[in-house]
């Protein structure tokens, strides 16, 4: 049967940490096509078509989970990618990718702090579902925006074969990575 477990996993050392660290925005749609890994699907070697990948740096509480949802009953299985994060310090130019964040549905590359790479929103994007502009109440308080993205795909977010951003920007075809 092809759903049929293929190998077990012994207890792992405690040697992660938890967080993300750093998102890059991949217009939808730009890329043209996906190069995997010969021996596993779920590792992307490379991607391409994309010209700028579009970098935010983050520090601080952000987060990327993945929940699968699976149902017996309608035999069918997806995952729901949600990304959480915090962009600190209002100004005009974050005003308009608020803006352009809420219009679109970009793919996003995110980097965990333990130096994985994942592709979210592979197929079909991923949306804003929430965006808090905050200017605080307290002097200590958050002057800035938080985001809830969210997409639905068939399968997990795949891993990016890469160890750095050098080597990410080779992956998408020596794209440029704009973080201005």
């Amino acid at each position: 049967m092809s759903c049929d477990l293929a190998n077990g996993r012994l207890e792992v050392c405690k040697t992660a940490v938890g967080g993300i660290d750093a998102i890059y925005f991949v217009n939808f749609g730009d890329y043209t096509g996906i190069t995997y890994d010969g021996t596993n699907t779920d590792v992307i070697d490379s991607v391409a078509g994309v010209s700028t990948l579009f970098k935010f740096e983050l520090k601080g509480t952000n987060s990327f989970d993945q929940v699968v949802n699976s149902s017996r009953e309608n035999g069918t299985t997806f995952v729901e990618q949600t990304l959480t994060f915090t962009l600190k310090n209002q100004d005009i130019t974050t005003h308009k990718i608020a803006k352009l964040f809420a219009y679109g549905r970009p793919h996003v590359v995110v980097r965990s702090r333990n130096g994985s790479y994942f592709f979210a929103g592979l197929e079909h994007g991923m949306e804003v579902t929430t965006a808090n502009v905050s200017n605080g109440t307290a002097m200590g308080d958050l002057n800035g925006y938080t985001f809830t993205m969210v997409g639905q795909e068939k399968l997990l977010a795949n891993f990016i074969d890469v160890t750095s951003e050098t080597t990410l920007a080779a992956a998408f075809g020596a794209a440029t990575i704009d973080n201005n």
